[in-house]
């Protein structure tokens, strides 16, 4: 019988919505706890301590983590992108964060960009044939 791969989910967030995204794991930390998770710098290291998850911590998204979590998007090691991004924020690692938005979509992945769409992903019955 072939066992399921655990899925991956990629946590990110700008820093005006980094709280928000903790307060969202906290909320979904037993749901969260069926996945591997991993995210960018800061965001990793504050949803981490506030969960007591295990988070493998990529750089900060300003030093290259957006572009390391979209390789591993595009090496078909990341399942779903939960991403709380700022849109009202001019960010100067803008182009990275548009390349990670436009990977998640060449390679058909979930990409939740706000809490209302995160929570629809993690809580979907569809979430197992990601």
């Amino acid at each position: 019988m072939k066992t399921k791969k655990k899925k991956t989910i990629a946590l990110i967030a700008h820093d005006n919505k980094k709280s928000e995204i903790v307060n969202w794991a906290l909320k979904n930390k037993t749901t969260l706890e069926k996945f591997n998770l991993c995210g960018t710098g800061t965001t990793a290291k504050l949803i981490a301590e506030a969960t007591d998850l295990d988070v493998k911590r990529y750089l900060s998204g300003p030093l290259g983590g957006d572009q390391q979590i979209g390789a591993k998007v595009a090496e078909r090691k990341i399942d779903i992108v939960i991403f709380f991004w700022d849109p009202l924020e001019s960010q100067p690692h803008d182009p990275d964060v548009k390349a990670l938005l436009r990977i998640a979509v060449v390679y058909d992945i979930p990409i939740a960009t706000n809490r209302a769409t995160a929570d629809y992903v993690i809580h979907s019955p569809l979430i197992e044939s990601v």
